[in-house]
């Protein structure tokens, strides 16, 4: 259980949730670019874009993101 415990507290994988108008993001590296329409992120292999509209920055930590907003589209490149 101890062991458990500490793997999700020093978690440090990439991944994404998108949730009703939601974007959330743990473990990202680097803000490329974030307008009211079009957000871009820089993940350690991964670069993400999210298009869309009224996109407003809710919550920005050390290494979290949580967007709203109307998301139409979500792209993911391999860097």
């Amino acid at each position: 259980m101890i062991d458990k415990l500490y793997d999700y507290v020093n978690d440090n994988e990439f991944r994404f949730t998108v949730y009703d108008n939601k974007f959330n993001a743990l473990n990202f590296k680097k803000i490329l670019s974030l307008e009211d329409n079009y957000i871009s992120l820089l993940s350690p292999s991964k670069k993400i874009t999210i298009t869309g509209n009224n996109f407003t920055l809710n919550k920005l930590v050390k290494d979290e993101i949580l967007i709203t907003g109307t998301i139409t589209k979500i792209e993911v490149v391999n860097e």
